[in-house]
């Protein structure tokens, strides 16, 4: 997605360890309207898949979740990192997080996620595939399916891509970076 690229060469920011930093327009501080043009390509490379739920984990995934279920017109649920008191019924798995460098224990209610569900998860990084990983399990225990996942940035230089190809899933990423090495940002 070249407007994608554009802006992430643009206004990225790289950091020693393999740090690419897009809160400026995509995680903290979002670009509304760029935001609406990757929930619509993500919409059209997942359209003929079947799905009828849109998930995500919390936090950085929810705004592009809620775009593309507002374009598909499909609901979308976000995996919680922290245990509500009030929910009941829970899925839930240990995950990794690269950024924040700990563990978290994530929750989804089986009442929003069942063996009915064709499921499209989508997140802002593909890095070493953590999340996504988590949410293949809570998918496994809900028994529904896994349909796709998009992802606005993959580093390629991780595993993440590569482990879940290798599973099978169809994975869609709309800027690759291939090395930030030297905090320079080199994209496919």
């Amino acid at each position: 997605m070249e407007l994608l690229k554009q802006r992430i060469l643009q206004d990225g920011k790289c950091f020693p360890g393999g740090i690419l930093k897009v809160d400026s327009f995509i995680n903290h501080q979002m670009d509304p309207a760029l935001m609406y043009n990757i929930a619509q390509e993500f919409a059209r490379l997942f359209q003929d898949k079947g799905i009828n739920k849109i998930v995500t984990i919390e936090a950085s995934g929810i705004a592009p979740a809620i775009f593309v279920g507002y374009i598909m017109h499909l609901p979308v649920v976000f995996v919680k990192k922290k245990e509500p008191k009030t929910m009941h019924n829970m899925l839930s798995t240990s995950v990794h997080s690269f950024t924040k460098d700990r563990e978290y224990k994530v929750c989804i209610s089986a009442d929003f996620l069942s063996s009915d569900d064709k499921v499209l998860f989508i997140d802002d990084f593909l890095a070493n595939g953590n999340a996504a990983l988590g949410m293949l399990d809570l998918i496994e225990q809900a028994g529904a399916e896994i349909k796709g996942m998009g992802f606005i940035i993959e580093k390629a230089f991780q595993s993440g891509g590569t482990i879940l190809r290798d599973k099978g899933i169809h994975v869609e990423s709309l800027a690759i970076i291939e090395d930030l090495s030297n905090c320079r940002i080199v994209i496919r």
